[in-house]
């Protein structure tokens, strides 16, 4: 765990402009700096960011965060590996939980170790293909260019059962197991690669943690992976994510493929936002970062049974962690047709234009489904809707749920709503706005959010708001009062640290929503005060007036008594006071 306290140290401390200034070209304009939004393509400048209030935002694609929600979602770090680098940056040291052991401690300071072990690796395999004629041969015959050898730092394993005793001088180290180079077992030692296109795996900080090593003809397996070590988790890493990152961009998407070679020979061809996964299935780990990174992911498997097996596997996973905003597509190659074949068969340009044509997740899902039915039958239409049913019910892009909803209904001869019941899909807070209960006053907002809009420029204010006043069923009031206790307690130093607090609760996008209306509208300083007090005022005359013509239906109601006379003379006066002091 990352201390609160350091966290919003080290938000004070960076400067939001300069860390994006690092990857994007911004321009001053008035108070701000704007640049073209690195998170979706456009050709007039709508991303904005705030010296001042530290944190970006895209008035075109909504992306929004601070310095560390902007390395996550543009580098594709994990949480803790984007505050590192920031702190890095920042030239501080990132506290860490003391180790509760001292194995702890030893193991900590053991993985530091193994990064240098891997590194030393790399270099060793990448030296002996410049040695090999043979493997050098190998990839140009796979029309690689030493060019893009060095890009992916490719290398060889020499076809000796200890060749790594030339770069370790300690072959007994037990390091050189724990990193999965070397094998040991009954009291011999020797290299788990061998002979084979050593391809490194890079971590997303660039990191060296892991090997896969494809035969160069003949034999099994075709590709050998590391086994998992301290550094290396399959289900957690993709490869060529590294050297991908830039091209993700420029193309807003990311295409998965299944081998090394699928992604080296893409980037030779100039198609360079393809990454691989490592051996293992589509985990959520994967769909999570990859999704982080661009608007569009494309699935690419082979069109046989195994390459439409993982690509289920991969939709399932999908299905919780897609977005309105960011389709899922997959892409079905022709039968003995690979990315590596088909784009030295065919060029990139029909490449790109299959990718373009990939079959939406939707159509895939329901094709499976429709493909083990015969909907002509009674039964073959309820068996649909049944399988159907967990797909649906996992799907959470609230608008692709719906059309999903209406598909299946259609090819299952029923109404919408019928499909819905049967199918179990809580549809009301998914398709419709809550309705106020009978006469109840309708739910307004304004006062609120301008409330919640005056305490986000001016935390100070948080001390002075009357929560008496505010509308309890409101979810801005909701964020409203969460914020002020938080600022309370010593927090909100900056808006950095605001979006650091709310990232990932209930009142999250609320805030955020405040928080980017304000680089538009304001308000600041001192007629943030001012507009404070007078959206408290407007409350207190709108809960005065709300009494007094209560007062006044009880008097129209019957022979009203001297002291109700008096008490609505006195009400009357109250919101006459109340209203002189609007301004």
């Amino acid at each position: 765990m990352i201390p609160e306290s350091f966290k919003q140290d080290l938000l004070n401390r960076v400067d939001i402009v300069e860390v994006v200034s690092r990857y994007v070209r911004l321009k001053k304009g008035g108070a701000n700096y704007l640049g073209l939004c690195p998170f979706h393509g456009e050709k007039t400048p709508s991303f904005t960011v705030s010296p001042t209030k530290q944190f970006y935002h895209c008035f075109g694609c909504g992306a929004h965060g601070n310095a560390i929600g902007f390395l996550m979602s543009y580098a594709g770090l994990g949480y803790v590996e984007a505050v590192k680098e920031l702190a890095a940056s920042a030239g501080m040291q990132v506290p860490e939980a003391a180790p509760r052991t001292r194995e702890e401690a030893l193991r900590r300071e053991r993985e530091t170790d193994l990064y240098g072990v891997m590194e030393n690796a790399m270099e060793f395999y990448r030296a002996e293909l410049k040695k090999s004629p043979r493997a050098i041969e190998y990839l140009k015959g796979r029309g690689l260019t030493g060019e893009i050898a060095a890009r992916f730092r490719l290398g060889y394993a020499p076809d000796d059962w200890q060749a790594l005793k030339a770069a370790f001088a300690d072959y007994a180290d037990k390091a050189l197991v724990e990193c999965g180079l070397v094998i040991e077992g009954e009291g011999k030692r020797y290299d788990r690669f061998r002979d084979r296109i050593m391809f490194p795996i890079f971590s997303a900080r660039g990191a060296v943690i892991g090997f896969g090593g494809r035969v160069l003809g003949a034999g099994e397996p075709k590709y050998l992976n590391s086994p998992e070590t301290p550094l290396f988790e399959k289900g957690r890493e993709v490869y060529g994510l590294v050297q991908a990152r830039a091209a993700i961009r420029a193309a807003n998407r990311v295409l998965v493929v299944e081998g090394y070679m699928d992604v080296v020979a893409l980037a030779q061809f100039g198609v360079g936002y393809a990454v691989a996964t490592l051996g293992t299935a589509t985990t959520p780990v994967h769909v999570s970062k990859l999704l982080r990174l661009a608007d569009e992911l494309v699935f690419c498997f082979d069109g046989d049974a195994a390459g439409r097996k993982a690509a289920w596997r991969a939709l399932e996973v999908s299905l919780p962690l897609v977005t309105d905003a960011k389709p899922v597509r997959f892409l079905f190659l022709p039968e003995a047709e690979d990315p590596d074949s088909y784009v030295r068969a065919h060029g990139r340009d029909a490449f790109e234009r299959a990718v373009g044509e990939a079959q939406p997740l939707s159509a895939f899902l329901l094709g499976q489904l429709r493909a083990q039915v015969e909907l002509g039958t009674p039964e073959g239409r309820s068996r649909f809707l049944s399988a159907a049913k967990p797909y649906v019910q996992a799907l959470a892009a609230p608008a692709l749920r719906l059309q999903v909803a209406k598909e299946v209904a259609a090819l299952a001869g029923v109404s919408q709503e019928e499909a819905e019941r049967l199918m179990e899909l809580r549809s009301g807070p998914i398709y419709a706005k809550p309705v106020p209960a009978r006469g109840a006053p309708p739910l307004t907002v304004a006062q609120e959010r301008n409330l919640l809009r005056c305490v986000l420029a001016r935390p100070a204010l948080a001390a002075e708001l009357d929560r008496s006043l505010l509308d309890e069923r409101l979810p801005e009031t909701g964020a409203l009062q969460a914020l002020t206790a938080w600022i309370g307690t010593g927090g909100a130093a900056n808006e950095a640290a605001v979006i650091e607090r709310f990232q990932g609760t209930e009142f999250e996008q609320i805030v955020f929503q405040a928080q980017a209306s304000l680089l538009e509208h304001g308000p600041d300083g001192d007629s943030a005060e001012h507009q404070f007090r007078q959206c408290q005022l407007a409350l207190r005359i709108k809960r005065k007036n709300e009494e007094y013509e209560q007062l006044k239906r009880r008097a129209a109601s019957g022979q009203p008594t001297r002291e109700l006379l008096v008490e609505l003379d006195r009400r009357a006066r109250e919101l006459a006071e109340l209203k002189g002091q609007r301004l």
